[in-house]
């Protein structure tokens, strides 16, 4: 396990790429924004936009939207700024949602003047593919996953909306794709593209050998080739046009509103309190990679941090060995109530994903082995 020199992301995060110097390429990504003319960028978005706008008090355009800050920002940013009409979409999850969470959906549609189509899948559905995801993928929100990134491009293609609004493009974020203004078709899992038959096929099958019938997968199946092509839908990721910044969306969401989760719920394994606050049992499905990988919430968080000169490397990796490892009780409770397990039989699951090349058992407790975070403290490698 090695540790980015400038960050603290280690190499067993999948697709992850360094250089020679042992950068992680989501440090280079970080530094190529730099390079990047940001006021040609929104005159890039402003004339996509002209393309689309409507003036006419119709929808111009769809913005898939959780409720978080991140909602509130790219709502900002297309009607306040673009002056456009958007049509928000949600997918929603059954887990239970905080206060702050149930605030600031209401408040988003509120604040903006903006209607917003919720989809909720069925609740026996939902728990039937979450476990599966978790029992034999370690990703307990693999479905769900899927829709909230196909179901807002199926209501693009049904409602003729063409324009299509995502916030963060993580993929260029965590550095394992390139940024433009089409990385997001490549980036949704269902796919959307001339071989969208072929991949529906796939995606269908996957969950089909595993007892969900066909009629139940339509919220991850792609509209066909003949849908799309009478649409066009043009999908775009915003920070691609925008320096996408957690904490600058944040500053802009509570200006319209939205709340954290400070006067709420001080999570375990976290050290923000504003990012992933909507779904209480969500974070669960974060945590998932720290048995598999030997990382969760906080590296990612104190990495991008570190990019920002928010905090220096040596906080981060006091802040990692403090918190990383901890999965947050509430969020698990929520998780094994709604899904039916005990607490022993989500252990037994957890179980089979501790990664022995990263962790010794000892007594049957997982610890992550010496020197990993200790050398990386110590060391500094």
């Amino acid at each position: 396990m090695k540790f980015c020199k400038r960050c603290v992301m280690p190499d067993t995060r999948p697709g992850s790429i360094f250089n020679s110097d042992g950068v992680c390429q989501a440090c280079l990504n970080f530094d190529q924004r730099k390079l990047v003319n940001w006021d040609a960028r929104l005159d890039e978005l402003e004339t996509l936009c002209d393309n689309y706008r409507k003036n006419d008090g119709t929808y111009d355009c769809i913005i898939a939207v959780s409720g978080g800050k991140d909602s509130h920002f790219l709502t900002y940013l297309m009607k306040e700024r673009m002056g456009m009409n958007p049509l928000l979409i949600s997918v929603t999850d059954p887990f239970t949602h905080t206060d702050a969470g149930t605030h600031n959906f209401r408040n988003l549609g509120d604040s903006f003047n903006c209607d917003i189509v919720s989809f909720s899948m069925s609740i026996d559905l939902f728990k039937r593919v979450t476990r599966i995801g978790f029992e034999e993928l370690g990703e307990p929100l693999r479905f769900i996953e899927a829709v909230i990134y196909t179901a807002p491009y199926k209501y693009a293609v049904a409602f003729n909306i063409p324009l299509l609004v995502y916030g963060e493009n993580a993929a260029f974020t965590y550095g394992t794709t390139k940024d433009d203004h089409s990385s997001v078709e490549k980036y949704i899992e269902a796919g959307h593209s001339a071989s969208g038959e072929k991949l529906a096929a796939t995606i269908a099958s996957f969950w089909r050998e595993r007892g969900i019938p066909l009629p139940e997968l339509n919220a991850i199946i792609p509209p066909s080739t003949e849908e799309i092509a009478k649409v066009n839908p043009e999908p775009f990721f915003m920070s691609y046009f925008f320096p996408w910044d957690d904490e600058y969306n944040y500053e802009i969401a509570k200006r319209y509103g939205f709340r954290d989760l400070h006067h709420e719920w001080k999570r375990e394994g976290f050290i923000d309190n504003y990012g992933q606050i909507d779904s209480i049992a969500y974070i669960l499905h974060l945590w998932m990679k720290y048995p598999k990988f030997g990382f969760s919430r906080v590296t990612d968080i104190t990495s991008r941090w570190i990019r920002k000169g928010i905090i220096t490397r040596e906080d981060a990796k006091r802040l990692i060995m403090e918190h990383d490892h901890k999965l947050d009780q509430r969020a698990l409770d929520d998780f094994i109530t709604l899904l039916g397990y005990s607490a022993r039989e989500y252990w037994d699951v957890v179980e089979k994903y501790w990664n022995p090349a990263l962790f010794n058992n000892t007594n049957g407790i997982w610890r992550l082995k010496s020197p990993v975070y200790a050398d990386l403290v110590e060391s500094g490698t």
